[in-house]
């Protein structure tokens, strides 16, 4: 099997097309499958709907990678955090985000001793496998910062020594899109440090009607499927997924469509995009890519796996322009059009 790098499609391809050769990479096995899909049907049985959030916090939790949820209050985002910080085992530790909360009440600060006259370092609750930041927004700014080295390099520097966080180790921060008082909006640098942005909207009528009668008496409690050592495996079988150059070269292409539009043909963008997507949009989209595949039960990479998560990776990523802003325009809308012309490698099957 080969790719051919000259056929392009407005979308990405069927992903029932055969794979590229993965190699000397092992494969998936059937141990690995059969624990994803537990931990999966384990989420279902606390949360209704919402398939497609499930399915892109696990990607995370694989991937390595910070996510951030964005909906309106009441549509389970802070249930499905700690459902899947149940399943899959380790420390868990909810953050209130509010307005009064400091920097050190996150990752710690020096405490004075009078009874041996000195200071000891009293660690903060971000050292835990998994920490919900729920209601991100409404901390400032300098209270999201404190995030910012824990988040990127796993460590928090505390009176001049450095400590390393337990692994694995992932935030899960939750915001509120609809309220404008008392929220401060994240800094750029604070959401480029999420690999996914994942929009959570409401439960169908159908759906609705199954959470009032699940929800409605007792709540049903999560089993522990996997645990912090068994999650960190999975995530080196993640690693091992394989990607083929053009598959990447597909990634690097969506992400240079968003700082220079023009050389995907995309030149009216110009004027609604200030600031394109980071190179840790790179890495996420081949990142994610990787785990979702793995989740699908591939020991390779499709084009289309790419193309799935693109939108998650991508939108917190896009500053747009005041022209855009003016025309009510939203990140969503400017990427619709950046996947559906920017060309994905095309995988064809020699033996068909």
């Amino acid at each position: 099997m080969t790719i051919d790098e000259s056929s392009s499609d407005h979308s990405a391809p069927d992903a029932d097309h055969s794979a590229p050769d993965a190699g000397p990479l092992v494969p998936s096995t059937n141990q690995d499958l059969a624990d994803l899909a537990q931990a999966l049907d384990e989420a279902r049985k606390v949360v209704v709907g919402q398939e497609r959030l499930v399915e892109r916090l696990l990607v995370c939790l694989l991937s390595r990678g910070h996510c951030l949820l964005e909906g309106v209050p009441g549509v389970a985002k802070t249930l499905t955090v700690e459902t899947l910080a149940r399943i899959t085992g380790g420390s868990f530790v909810r953050l209130q985000f509010t307005p009064d909360l400091l920097p050190a009440d996150i990752v710690g600060t020096r405490i004075y001793r009078s009874s041996t006259e000195s200071f000891d370092i009293e660690l903060g609750p971000v050292f835990a496998n998994f920490v919900l930041a729920d209601e991100i927004n409404r901390a400032p700014a300098k209270v999201q910062s404190a995030l910012l080295e824990v988040m990127a390099e796993g460590q928090v520097s505390v009176g001049g020594e450095t400590h390393k966080v337990p692994k694995p180790f992932l935030v899960m921060a939750t915001q509120n899109p609809i309220e404008s008082e008392g929220v401060y909006p994240l800094p750029e640098a604070q959401r480029d440090r999420f690999m996914m942005k994942v929009l959570v909207d409401y439960p169908t009528r159908e759906e609705e009607v199954q959470i009032v009668y699940r929800m409605s008496v007792s709540a049903p409690e999560p089993a522990q499927i996997l645990t912090a050592d068994r999650l960190m495996e999975l995530q080196q079988q993640a690693d091992r997924v394989h990607v083929d150059p053009s598959i990447v070269d597909y990634a690097v292409n969506l992400v240079q469509a968003t700082r220079d539009p023009r050389r995907m043909n995309l030149g009216d963008l110009v004027e609604l995009i200030s600031y394109g997507a980071s190179p840790r949009a790179s890495i996420g989209l081949i990142r994610a890519g990787r785990a979702l595949a793995l989740l699908r039960g591939r020991h390779y990479v499709h084009p289309q796996d790419v193309f799935d998560v693109a939108p998650d990776i991508l939108r917190h990523r896009l500053v747009l322009s005041y022209e855009a802003l003016a025309r009510d325009l939203t990140p969503d809308h400017i990427l619709a059009r950046i996947v559906a012309t920017v060309p994905g490698p095309v995988v064809i099957d020699q033996h068909a």
